[in-house]
């Protein structure tokens, strides 16, 4: 029996300027290439993001209630790869431990999940153990 995702209630066919039902307005002139690309990858499928992507649409704040869960079941799946190798790539997970504690609070279920996917993996780099222990203090009454 397939496991239930936390993705598997996020439509990964429509964008998240879809699902918001919001479209905003094109960047003013000059912007950043950050910007740039948020504003590009909001209008993108949800199963066309890389992880890249949704690394930066997370660490922007954008999008959290559809890509946080999909963060967190591409972090979960690569989980035990991940550790077996003993080396950790950091930037999803860096972005999804340093979310306001309000979206944590508001979603207790997706924070017990990250925190259970961070106990299967080692030799995180300190910056990211300190993320941990940050995240941990701050929700442990909910993790």
């Amino acid at each position: 029996m397939k496991e239930i995702m936390l993705s598997d209630f996020v439509d990964k066919s429509r964008s998240v300027e879809e699902l918001e039902g919001d479209r905003w307005p094109d960047p003013p002139e000059g912007s950043t290439n950050l910007v740039l690309s948020v504003h590009e990858l909001r209008r993108r499928a949800i199963e066309d993001l890389t992880v890249e992507d949704l690394r930066r649409l997370i660490a922007q704040d954008v999008g959290l209630d559809w890509l946080l869960p999909v963060a967190l079941d591409f972090l979960r799946d690569t989980a035990p790869q991940e550790a077996a190798g003993g080396w950790y790539d950091d930037d999803l997970l860096s972005a999804a431990l340093t979310r306001k504690e309000s979206v944590w609070r508001n979603a207790p279920e997706l924070a017990r999940h990250l925190d259970g996917t961070v106990r299967m993996l080692t030799d995180l780099s300190p910056y990211v153990q300190r993320e941990v222990d940050a995240f941990r203090a701050t929700l442990s009454d909910v993790i």
